[in-house]
């Protein structure tokens, strides 16, 4: 029987489940150094730690995670609770990729839970407390008192956020400053001439929106125009509520002539349902949004766009929880996204 081709990378395979010796004697490193550096251990260059990763990496080595955690007491999981509405479905991928890519040279793991609309938001952190299936865990909707946060803060577990809490001096988060977002956007509305604007923002129990909110009430009183908050729909609402209840906006007060929405989603059901009605973007009213993704523009580009960075915001929330779990002496890592200008058209 002819003998098979040794593998192209030289590495030694026979069979078996590689452990970390087969590591060890492919590399030519001790046993302990290779598990340091599977680690990420702070003694370990970081050439070695690249080193040893290849070689797991081409070996097929998976650690035994009981082992792991019987030997350190951590599952070198981090896990990610995130809503699953489908409106919002595209950016929890953009966001949820961003991690991925952050993690993917460390020894952790991504694990995803996600929370329905009629879930309890902390039942799906809770049992990842409970039954120990992470080191740290990674949350968006931030409510100013949520219960996650309060969780998490009293049984000194590692979490951070995608928003802030009232808590949020005591734990990492990365945000995007929704009170500046709605000023600047106001100011340019004034600036072309609109002065009847109405603002559809995310639900209400959340952070972000109450920020949102208030931003836009300062500018509008600031800039001496009118300004209606949303009360019937959410911009997180399904794509022909949202279109329907624009129509009927316009049907009500003609005099509308601007919008600023918080969504992808939500600004494309208020163009629809305003040019539904006769009236086209750029003309007859304008739309500032908020977007993660880079769609509206080659969609509409007379909408006004300003960005979120979901990818440095994904790859600073992997830092973040990296350091909570490792150092959780240390000050936690924070940042706030503050926007500045709007997308152009290229």
């Amino acid at each position: 029987m002819p003998k098979s081709n040794p593998p192209s990378d030289g590495l030694p395979r026979d069979g078996k489940k590689p452990t970390l010796k087969t590591i060890a004697k492919a590399s030519g490193m001790a046993v302990p150094t290779v598990s340091r550096a599977l680690s990420d251990a702070p003694d370990i260059s970081e050439a070695t730690k690249k080193k040893v990763r290849e070689i797991a990496d081409a070996l097929g080595y998976v650690p035994n995670r009981a082992g792991v955690r019987l030997r350190t007491g951590r599952t070198n999981v981090i896990s990610l609770v995130m809503s699953a509405e489908r409106e919002m479905m595209t950016q929890t991928a953009r966001l949820l990729t961003s991690l991925g890519l952050a993690l993917r040279e460390t020894h952790y793991h991504l694990n995803v839970s996600p929370v329905f609309p009629d879930d309890d938001p902390l039942r799906a952190v809770r049992y990842i407390v409970e039954n120990q299936t992470a080191d740290c865990v990674i949350f968006n909707q931030v409510e100013p008192e949520d219960k996650r946060a309060e969780y998490l803060i009293e049984r000194n577990f590692p979490f951070a956020t995608h928003g802030r809490t009232k808590w949020a001096d005591q734990h990492p988060y990365y945000d995007f400053d929704n009170f500046a977002f709605s000023e600047l956007s106001l100011a340019e509305l004034a600036a072309r001439g609109r002065r009847n604007i109405v603002l559809l923002a995310p639900p209400l129990a959340q952070n972000y929106a109450n920020d949102m909110v208030n931003g836009a009430r300062h500018a509008a009183k600031a800039l001496g125009i009118q300004l209606h908050v949303a009360r019937q729909v959410q911009s997180n609402g399904l794509y022909k509520d949202l279109r329907n209840w624009a129509a009927q906006k316009h049907r009500e007060d003609p005099t509308i002539d601007g919008f600023l929405c918080a969504s992808t989603n939500a600004t494309m059901s208020v163009v629809a349902g305003m040019e539904s009605c006769g009236c086209t973007v750029g003309q007859e009213f304008d739309v500032v949004a908020k977007e993660g993704l880079h769609m509206l523009k080659f969609v509409r580009p007379e909408i006004i766009v300003v960005q979120e960075d979901i990818e440095a915001t994904g790859v600073f929330l992997a830092k973040a929880a990296l350091q909570a779990i490792k150092s959780p002496e240390l000050p936690p890592q924070q940042f706030l996204e503050v926007p500045t200008e709007f997308v152009t058209w290229e």
